[in-house]
């Protein structure tokens, strides 16, 4: 039983209406719950339903994991599984994510699970990452630390602390959004690594926060996207992200396709 397991339901719905900043007027308004009832919920006065707890979370847009343990704080069994991505069950999404990656080459794109660690690549990836320090590509690789580390790929960046401060204003928000832990200890690791402290100001006309990329005697310039699998039912494939690069320009799009 975890930590979280142990705290009383009540409070730990509590923290994510506050974490979302809602009161407990506009909570019950958007949950059909009366004000009175949601305060006995959330002081241990009454005790909720699982269905009451399912439908807290989903206006709290708790993650699915979390709702588990929200759950379990509450006596009752997990609602969501949370299969093998490499097992029979989710056979069809990592097919999908396979797909998707060996479509998108020459281009690089990656699958990543909620802590950023790497679960698939495609061989446009593996170029990129050529040279970086051995323990950093040692499985489990997490991504972002690959990508900041001084031995990883952060020497080859050419735009260092512009992408480093994307980077670790994006891992923030997750970190608040979610709740967790690990990628709080995460943001606290990246911080504490070389390569500038301040978010620069945006360039004029810039659309996107570009990766500049040194590869040899070229500088490659990417710009990214995220894709999520919609309406999802079990944990690990809520937590499933590709992370896709595409060229910013006509000479990184060449490059790679040569």
């Amino acid at each position: 039983m975890t930590t979280a397991t142990r705290r009383p339901v009540g409070e730990q719905l509590r923290q994510w209406r506050e974490r979302r900043r809602l009161s407990q007027l506009e909570l019950s308004i958007q949950a059909n719950v009366s004000t009175r009832h949601l305060s006995f919920v959330e002081t241990g006065r009454a005790k909720p339903t699982s269905e009451m707890i399912l439908r807290l979370t989903e206006h709290l847009d708790v993650p699915l994991r979390e709702r588990n343990g929200l759950l379990l704080a509450g006596g009752f069994a997990p609602a969501y599984p949370s299969n093998d991505l490499h097992g029979p069950e989710l056979a069809a999404i990592l097919a999908a994510v396979r797909q998707v990656l060996k479509g998108h080459e020459p281009y690089p794109a990656l699958a990543v699970d909620r802590t950023w660690t790497l679960i698939e690549a495609n061989a446009a990836v593996e170029r990129l990452t050529a040279g970086a320090g051995p323990d950093l590509l040692e499985p489990p690789v997490n991504v972002l630390r690959l990508s900041l580390h001084p031995d990883g790929m952060a020497s080859r960046i050419a735009n260092l602390p512009e992408w480093r401060g994307h980077i670790l204003g994006r891992l923030h928000r997750e970190a608040t959004v979610t709740g967790d832990a690990n990628l709080l200890e995460l943001h606290e690791e990246l911080r504490a690594y070389p390569g500038g402290e301040s978010i620069p100001a945006p360039r004029p006309a810039a659309v996107a926060v570009p990766l500049r990329y040194r590869l040899e005697d070229q500088e490659l310039s990417f710009i990214s996207t995220t894709a999520v699998f919609g309406t999802p039912l079990d944990v690990t494939v809520s937590e499933l992200a590709i992370e896709a690069f595409y060229p910013a320009d006509a000479s990184t799009a060449a490059a790679l396709r040569a």
